[in-house]
């Protein structure tokens, strides 16, 4: 089944409740964010992934909106197998991810480039056999003092960061849709000098 129009959007993050309001889940709360503007319900899907699939906009850019069902440092066999059952290419794949390296609030877009040690990223390039995806990488900010970023990234979001973060969502969501719908050229120059 080919859907060369579409877009593969994926939300990395764990599975399961205890996870679910994780800073390592950032990505999946961008990808319940687009589903609600869809207004598409995630479906359990044969490649080990829930999915979302519909339009944002009215004749807008069509979206497979994905959220694996696998811990986040084995993503990369769902999203293999959802480029191939959907007959998408790498290069109109989207990964939203945390990244640590990147103060809290703050969005940076990216085609291409390594892993950057993040386990997620480095198992869909392992699995797909390329790294040529666009990432949306949402800023999450060092652990604060001696904390391993292991710790850090499995804990939930501060009270204060709660207060920003529907906000960081919304923002991340909406480059998404600039990038699907006008490029990621023009999706940096807003997203990158906001």
């Amino acid at each position: 089944m080919s859907d060369t129009d579409a877009w593969l959007v994926v939300g990395l993050g764990n599975p399961g409740p205890g996870y679910a309001a994780n800073r390592h889940n950032v990505g999946q709360m961008v990808t319940a964010e687009l589903a609600d503007r869809m207004r598409a319900a995630f479906k359990s899907h044969k490649t080990n992934a829930r999915v979302a699939e519909g339009r944002t906009v009215p004749g807008g850019p069509r979206f497979v909106v994905a959220n694996p069902n696998t811990y986040m440092n084995v993503s990369g066999g769902p999203v293999n197998g959802l480029l191939k059952f959907y007959g998408i290419p790498p290069e109109r794949l989207i990964v939203v991810h945390d990244e640590l390296d990147i103060p809290f609030d703050t969005l940076k877009l990216k085609q291409g480039g390594g892993h950057g040690g993040h386990n997620g990223l480095r198992d869909i390039i392992r699995a797909t056999g390329s790294a040529d995806f666009v990432r949306v990488r949402v800023g999450i900010g060092r652990p604060p003092g001696r904390m391993q970023a292991a710790d850090f990234v499995l804990q939930n979001f501060s009270s204060v960061e709660r207060d920003t973060l529907p906000n960081l969502i919304v923002d991340a969501a909406d480059a998404v849709e600039l990038i699907a719908a006008s490029g990621l050229t023009a999706a940096q120059l807003k997203v990158h000098t906001a």
